[in-house]
């Protein structure tokens, strides 16, 4: 795929729930939960510095070949909203440590937290959970 993508200059929209495997070929990477997007950023930028915390439970679920690195997962609590007409709201509110008011008081922007690293969170500090 990535031959065919160099030669061809193609561009693909690939859609899994592997991040390790995205990585390899994308240069950048949306993560979506539950329709909704909640972080946008190059591949690079996204494995370095994940700030959404549903991205950076997605990342800890990664498994490692490297015996020395600790896995520190982030193990998500809660309830999954309902996809079925879902409230105007962050849709992963019910499941997130962080959440406040302001995460169920209407939709969440994307915002460009660093150079075309965007964040779907209403909390300001949001990046630096």
């Amino acid at each position: 795929m990535q031959d065919l993508q160099d030669k061809l200059g193609l561009t693909y929209i690939f859609i899994t729930h592997d991040l390790s495997v995205v990585k390899h070929f994308s240069d950048e990477i949306a993560v979506m939960y539950l329709g909704q997007m909640v972080e946008k950023a190059t591949a690079k930028e996204l494995f370095e510095r994940p700030s959404h915390p549903y991205t950076k439970a997605v990342l800890s679920a990664i498994p490692t070949t490297d015996l020395d690195q600790l896995m520190e997962r982030e193990v998500l609590q809660g309830e999954i909203t309902s996809p079925i007409d879902p409230a105007p709201e962050c849709r992963f509110a019910g499941r997130c440590k962080y959440t406040t008011a302001d995460c169920t008081a209407g939709e969440i922007p994307l915002r460009d937290v660093s150079n075309n690293h965007f964040v779907a969170c209403s909390q300001v500090g949001c990046a630096t959970h």
